[in-house]
């Protein structure tokens, strides 16, 4: 991976073309409503996710929250066969969600349902097997090796790690080259074989059983900013059952997702979670190796840009 020595911050003003509404648009559902503390403000994410999703013309999101204690999830039964796949902004641990409602999710991804899995949401559900195979990977909320081995690539192979310890770490929010791994796939065919991302957080040790996994793209996690020194992944396509699974560890907050690569990865993961193609074009302002490329509209949504910060200026 070549060494970035300074990210050139490209504003890319124009919006993205408007685009004709599909003809029977795929129904998403936008699950959110938690986070587990103060780090991820799903509150100003969501809308993010939702207006990203929403100028493709291709889909109809539905925002449903999870309620936050665990006494009313008893009563929450979203209606996940009616939509084509779940996007989830949602972080919880194993006890919120009683076991019918984890049974209904497991059927309907199992039977085919797609899953989008966003940053923090793969934090959730340490403890949950089917969860944890549905990801490949995750982070925090107790996982150590009992939750499986750390996943890498290393020699351009990804390889298990069987060495024990923690699960999840991640340094400074900067700006950070990710590097395609398989160019063949629908979601990252006609990218870049590497670009540079927004200031992110870069997620790093990330442990679980790996199965059906394919690591789609990855990060350098540099040991000079509190990393693994490993190429971590960063994006990923998996299997479990009949269900198609993206799974992008980027995205921590509205700057992270103001990037045009998060945000255009996120439009053709959603894509083929739902239908298994990708039919959506790689925008022109698409970031390249040596610049950042952010959309100015989506960072204008976070109340510290609308201040006047810039937006790498906004993470720290």
């Amino acid at each position: 991976m070549p060494t970035i020595t300074r990210a050139v911050l490209v504003v890319a003003l124009a919006l993205m073309a408007v685009r004709s509404p599909a003809a029977t648009p795929i129904r998403l559902m936008l699950l959110d409503g938690e986070s587990g503390g103060p780090w991820h403000k799903w509150q100003l994410t969501t809308p993010v996710l939702k207006k990203a999703l929403e100028e493709t013309g291709l889909f109809q999101e539905d925002v449903v929250t999870a309620p936050a204690v665990t006494g009313e999830l008893t009563s929450f039964t979203p209606a996940f066969g009616d939509y084509r796949a779940v996007v989830m902004n949602y972080d919880a641990p194993d006890e919120r969600w009683p076991a019918d409602l984890k049974a209904a999710f497991e059927k309907y991804i199992t039977a085919g349902g797609g899953l989008v899995v966003v940053h923090a949401a793969d934090n959730a559900f340490s403890g949950w097997p089917a969860f944890n195979e549905m990801i490949g990977v995750g982070a925090w909320r107790g996982r150590t090796e009992k939750a499986g081995p750390l996943w890498y690539v290393k020699d351009g192979k990804v390889v298990p790690d069987q060495t024990p310890g923690p699960a999840g770490s991640h340094g400074a929010r900067i700006p950070f080259a990710v590097t395609v791994r398989d160019a063949t796939h629908p979601i990252t065919r006609g990218l870049p074989s590497a670009w540079m991302h927004q200031g992110d957080e870069l997620y790093a040790l990330l442990r679980g059983p790996g199965k059906n996994m394919t690591v789609l793209a990855t990060a350098y996690s540099a040991a000079d900013n509190a990393g693994s020194g490993h190429d971590e992944p960063t994006m990923m396509a998996l299997s479990h059952g009949k269900g198609r699974i993206f799974h992008t560890t980027l995205g921590h907050d509205v700057n992270g997702m103001s990037c045009v690569g998060f945000v255009t990865t996120l439009q053709r993961g959603a894509e083929w979670a739902a239908t298994g193609k990708v039919t959506q074009k790689v925008p022109a302002t698409f970031p390249s190796a040596q610049t950042v490329s952010y959309r100015a509209d989506l960072a204008a949504m976070d109340p510290k840009f609308v201040k006047g910060l810039n937006p790498l200026d906004a993470a720290k």
